[in-house]
C-alpha cells in the first residue's frame, strides 16, 4: 500500500501567504497548477520565440511537483525562509528530506519515473529555472489580483516581486510580462 497520493491530496489544505490577509486564500494545490501552466508557456515561448530547445511538458511536470514537500512541512513564508543564509540552508535540507520521504512512499516499480520529478538533477537545470521563474510570476500575479481586489496588504510584496521577476533577466519572462500580465489588471467585463 502506498500513501503517496493520499499525501498529495492534502496539498489543498496547505495555505499560502500565511502572514498576509488575502481576499482569496490560495492553497498549494491551486498554486502548483498555476505554476505548471506558466512554466509550460515559458518553455513554449523559449522554443518558439527565442530559439530554445526545452520540453514544455517536462517544465510543467516539474512545476506540478515543485512544492510537494509542503504536505509534510507546511508552507513557510518566504520572509522566514530567507531570513538568513543559515535558515535558508536548513529549510532546503528539510524540503529535500521531505521529498525523499515522499519518494520512498512510491512503489518500487514506479519510483524511477517519480524520482526525476521529485528530485530533479543537473540535467534539468533549464527546466528548473523556468519553474522558478513561473513560481515568482505566480506570486507576482497573486499580488496583482489582491491589489485589484482592493487589498493594500500586497502593495509592498507586489513591488518587491515585480523587481524580483524583472531581475530574472529571462526573455521569456519579459515576453510573459508584456503579453499576458496586463490582462490581470482588467475586470471580467474588460476582458471581453
Amino acid at each position: 500500500m502506498s500513501h503517496f497520493f493520499a499525501y498529495l491530496s492534502r496539498m489543498k489544505f496547505i495555505r499560502r501567504w500565511g502572514l498576509m490577509h488575502s481576499t482569496y486564500p490560495e492553497n498549494v494545490q491551486e498554486h502548483s497548477l498555476r505554476v505548471a501552466q506558466i512554466a509550460h508557456v515559458l518553455a513554449i515561448v523559449r522554443n518558439r520565440v527565442f530559439g530554445g530547445c526545452v520540453s514544455p511538458e517536462r517544465a510543467a511536470v516539474l512545476a506540478l511537483y515543485h512544492d510537494v514537500s509542503e504536505v509534510l512541512t507546511g508552507d513557510l513564508p518566504s520572509p522566514v525562509k530567507e531570513f538568513n543564509p543559515e535558515i535558508k540552508r536548513a529549510y532546503h535540507a528539510i524540503e529535500a528530506a521531505s521529498k525523499a520521504k515522499l519518494l520512498a512512499m512510491i512503489p518500487d516499480a514506479l519510483r524511477p519515473d517519480y524520482e526525476p520529478c521529485l528530485l530533479p538533477g543537473d540535467r534539468d537545470r533549464e527546466h528548473r529555472a523556468l519553474v522558478t521563474a513561473a513560481d515568482k510570476l505566480c506570486a507576482y500575479l497573486k499580488c496583482l489580483e489582491e491589489m485589484s481586489a482592493g487589498n493594500p496588504e500586497f502593495a509592498q510584496a507586489e513591488r518587491a516581486l515585480r523587481r524580483s521577476v524583472e531581475d530574472l533577466d529571462l526573455p521569456e519572462v519579459r515576453y510573459f510580462l508584456e503579453t499576458f500580465v496586463p490582462s490581470f489588471r482588467l475586470t471580467l467585463d474588460e476582458l471581453k
